[in-house]
């Protein structure tokens, strides 16, 4: 695991409370991860979750994910947990104007220390967010004391792939605010230290491809739109151009990854 310092939760507060965020979401959709609703889908199917089941999204931002299980599976009801207020506020906003309002709730918290009940959830979520909590140990603790036994802990996360030296994490992690990166190996590892049986641990192989998308897409469609954002600041669109090609290397490198799991809670 590749790790940071000066990198902590009011930064990643700042991102999703300001500009940067929506830039995010200009590119992504308002399903901030990368594949968007196939990797939703596939998640999905990976995990089985049922029609009927009640969940909880950790690092939920807007909410996006759990509307998805909501329309797209059948889910009985959801709870979002995150720490920036901006996005809980956002996400009851379009959980009210989506009519979903009724099955989708939100709290406010440290997703470490969510003060959701132990054993009371049928499976716990998450969509490329856990990149942006640095006790990765204490957060899968966490989806673990959630979580019923025989329930599920399915989430994509972007993920330390091969050869990443530290030089380019530094770079990497301190342009996308993430306090640390874990690998397929370690989450597999932590997962089975907090009493979960690993039924998949993957590269979704979606990373490389889907930045040459977002690239493309800032660079021949998206331009006007980005700058206005960012207060039409020329300079520091450049900047941020050349750090998204950057992490597009990095991908295609094999070095950076977007990692899929699902473990089942024993007992």
């Amino acid at each position: 695991m590749k790790s940071i310092s000066g990198v902590g939760l009011k930064e990643v507060q700042g991102v999703y409370s300001g500009a940067e965020g929506r830039l995010w979401e200009l590119i992504m959709g308002e399903q901030i991860h990368i594949g968007g609703l196939t990797s939703s889908m596939d998640l999905a199917e990976q995990a089985g979750i049922k029609a009927g089941t009640q969940g909880v999204d950790l690092c939920c931002c807007s909410g996006a994910g759990m509307r998805f299980l909501v329309r797209f599976r059948n889910v009985a009801g959801m709870m979002g947990v995150d720490a920036t207020e901006a996005m809980v506020e956002l996400g009851k906003q379009r959980c009210q104007q989506a009519g979903l309002a009724d099955k989708i709730r939100f709290t406010l918290a440290d997703v470490c220390n969510s003060g959701l009940k132990a054993n009371s959830a049928d499976f716990v979520w998450g969509e490329d967010a856990w990149c942006y909590v640095a006790d990765k140990t204490t957060l899968i603790a966490e989806a673990a004391r959630i979580v019923r036994p025989g329930g599920v802990i399915a989430f994509t996360d972007w993920v330390e792939g091969d050869g990443l030296s530290q030089t380019e994490a530094e770079r990497f992690l301190r342009f996308m605010k993430f306090p640390s990166l874990q690998s397929i190996g370690g989450y597999r590892d932590l997962l089975k230290a907090s009493g979960c049986e690993v039924t998949a641990d993957r590269n979704t192989g979606r990373f490389g491809p889907y930045m040459d998308l977002y690239l493309n897409m800032l660079g021949m469609q998206l331009t006007y739109d980005a700058l206005q954002l960012i207060g039409f600041d020329q300079s520091l669109m450049q900047t941020m151009a050349a750090e998204m090609a950057f992490i597009q290397q990095l991908a295609h490198a094999g070095k950076i990854a977007q990692g899929l799991f699902v473990a089942k809670k024993k007992g």
